[in-house]
């Protein structure tokens, strides 16, 4: 009998959608002939559905399923199919001997089989979800079985119901359902000969796989890749197992390191990667494999834990090898990777070094793709410099020069994304805020596009910095809301810590100080222990904020203090007149408000502002200096200096800030 219908993973199901699939109405009702008392609800449906789809729609082994809820209950159930397909299971006592368990089913099954379509079949059992024609070609045959007794075999098994065929993409896959490989499994002794072939087609494959990674630019089309990963998994658990061949899987580790990654699956590519490096013998150090491992090992770190001395060796190690080897092509990959190490440590001179050493690097190879990449880096670290002419063409050479249709996400997320948010920042601050915004939906989309939540990540809290400055509140909350969810489908740890730091902003923004200013403090002291400082800067600004709106001016004043040491040690030069402009508003919120002094601050920040070429902070300055102007007696030239600051910016630009001038503008 063909499988009966199941929902599809991943899908959220509904009890009415449910209804409409026969897998799921058999279970309900052999379950409920069993005595069992089910409440369909939402989350119960999806249990049955987990269940079915783990039998494969197999009708018998839904019944026999079935018929244990009334014993174990509905996630009990599960729970034991996931621990292990139980073959023994008793079905009806008035059913035909061969459909009492599932195992009497496949052994007759089984014997009906010749020998030839037995041994195959117990060949293909090494195969853990779907494989090619392709990949049978080179794992099953040997002297028993040359490639006209697979072709013929599979045929047949296929015709027989023993092996699935399902089209996926252009090419057929097949695969055995779980129950049946469980059975064979169980009366197949080891073969490590046909385990070492399965394990090393699969290292030829994603080794292919990695250098054409770059040029598959949805989601969609990597479907067809990542249907070959749960036979990389089977075959990594045979190499570090008992008698596995640990070469093969360190071999097989450093290959499949960029799909991982690609997927973002950070704790999986971490646990391998540890693995692997435990198994590398002395005299394998320094080799390609390792310089793999270590690269994965460092970034999977530096997202899952922040920037640990285990990040920072692992990627250090690796950027020795890579230099040690003369490999270009990585060293300019692991340049990246220590250039936002070193971001994320809130080490920006260090980073902004690592940028101009792959300018260098990816100079001397001379592919479009190498220069953006590079570009992309230095761009990023010349835009938190506080260099914003210079950033601004290094942005729009890396998101719009050649080679950008991938730069990769292969080495752990794209560049040319990173990029373009980035520029959105730039173009905002240099007083084009509708360009910004447009850039920003622009390349969170892509990055959705991308089905790559790393890189969503990077797109979405920058995205909502833009939001931020605007006093878009809503909009901010939606993305971080976003970005929050995607975090914690990877597990990013440090990028949890940072919502729930953007909450506490948007608290204080709302009229909330006293929790705002709470959380953010929370929030700094699980990033510091993390080691992640990228935001330090502007979370101490909002935390600023949040105490004066609760009137703690001396604590202000300590803040805003440190607030300006650390970026004169760090190099987040970028937030220089914000830092300025701040410290002015705290010398005027002081008991005896010191007013030269909160000018002379305003002035400062106006003047560094315009050095920057950072327009809308020069347009925040503005407006604070001009309060202090209009207190005076001197309207004319308040309304010079904003008139001014605003005629730098974009025709139809509409911030917070630039209404927040318009308003006194028309008041004077």
């Amino acid at each position: 009998m063909a499988p009966l219908a199941v929902p599809p993973d991943g899908s959220s199901l509904t009890v009415a959608a449910a209804q409409t699939y026969p897998a799921l109405q058999l279970f309900l009702e052999r379950a409920t002939a069993s005595g069992a008392q089910i409440t369909l609800d939402d989350a119960n449906t999806t249990i049955i559905a987990r269940i079915c789809r783990k039998l494969d729609g197999m009708a018998l082994a839904i019944e026999l399923a079935a018929g244990r809820v009334e014993a174990y209950g509905l996630e009990q159930t599960a729970t034991l199919l996931d621990e292990r397909l139980n073959l023994l299971w008793q079905g009806q006592r008035t059913a035909p001997p061969r459909q009492k368990t599932l195992q009497a089913t496949l052994d007759w099954s089984y014997g009906l089989l010749s020998d030839l379509e037995r041994l195959v079949l117990r060949r293909l059992a090494v195969f853990a979800g779907h494989f090619t024609i392709d990949a049978a070609l080179e794992v099953v045959p040997d002297e028993r079985v040359d490639h006209t007794h697979l072709f013929d075999a599979v045929d047949s098994l296929v015709a027989k119901s023993m092996v699935a065929p399902r089209p996926i993409g252009a090419m057929m896959r097949y695969r055995l359902l779980d129950t049946t490989r469980a059975y064979l499994l169980e009366i197949e002794p080891d073969d490590a000969a046909l385990a070492v072939r399965h394990a090393t087609y699969y290292r030829r494959w994603l080794e292919q796989a990695g250098m054409t990674w770059a040029r598959v630019p949805s989601a969609d089309e990597r479907a067809a890749h990542f249907s070959a990963l749960h036979n990389v998994r089977a075959a990594l658990d045979w190499c570090f197992g008992a008698d596995g061949d640990l070469g093969i899987g360190i071999a097989l580790t450093a290959a499949a390191a960029p799909i991982f990654l690609a997927m973002s699956l950070l704790i999986e590519c971490r646990r391998w990667s540890e693995r692997a490096l435990l198994a590398i013998v002395p005299s394998s150090r320094g080799s390609a494999e390792e310089m793999h491992i270590q690269a994965a090992l460092g970034l999977t770190l530096m997202f899952t834990r922040g920037g640990s001395d285990a990040a920072r060796g692992a990627l250090s190690r690796s950027l020795a090898i890579a230099e040690a080897r003369g490999d270009d092509i990585n060293q300019l990959q692991l340049l990246g990777r220590m250039h936002i190490f070193h971001e994320r440590m809130g080490e920006f001179d260090a980073a902004l070094g690592y940028a101009q050493q792959s300018l260098a690097v990816a100079t001397s190879l001379g592919d479009p793709a190498s220069i953006a990449l590079a570009h992309s880096l230095l761009g990023v670290s010349l835009h938190l410099a506080g260099d914003h002419r210079d950033a601004l063409k290094m942005l729009e050479v890396a998101w719009q020069g050649p080679g950008t249709e991938r730069i990769s996400t292969v080495h752990g997320f794209d560049h040319r994304n990173r990029a373009g948010i980035t520029l959105a920042r730039e173009l905002w601050l240099q007083g084009r805020p509708a360009d910004a915004l447009q850039l920003a939906q622009q390349t969170v989309t892509e990055a959705a596009q991308m089905d790559h939540p790393i890189t969503l990540c990077i797109a979405l809290i920058w995205a909502v910095s833009i939001d931020l400055w605007s006093g878009d509140l809503d909009g901010a909350d939606e993305n971080i809301d976003h970005f929050i969810a995607h975090a914690n489908s990877r597990s990013m740890g440090p990028y949890l810590a940072v919502g729930r730091g953007v909450k506490g902003e948007l608290a204080i923004r709302r009229g909330d100080a006293a929790d705002g200013v709470e959380t953010i403090r929370t929030c700094l002291r699980e990033l510091h222990d993390a080691g992640y400082e990228l935001l330090t800067t502007t979370f101490n600004i909002a935390l600023v904020q949040g105490l004066l709106a609760l009137g703690q001016i001396e604590q202000s004043a300590e803040l805003i203090d440190d607030a300006i040491r650390l970026v004169e040690q760090g190099g987040d030069h970028l937030y220089m007149p914000e830092l300025l402009r701040m410290t002015g508003k705290v010398l005027l919120s002081l008991p005896q408000p010191r007013a030269e002094q909160a000018e002379t601050y305003f002035v400062q920040s106006l003047e560094l502002s315009r050095r920057q070429g950072a327009k809308a902070w020069e347009l925040r300055a503005a407006i604070d200096l001009a309060g202090l102007i209009v207190e005076r007696g001197q309207h004319e030239d308040a309304k010079r200096l904003l008139q001014s600051c605003l005629d730098d910016f974009a025709e139809g630009s509409e911030t917070a800030d630039i209404k927040a001038a318009n308003t006194l503008l028309r008041m004077l």
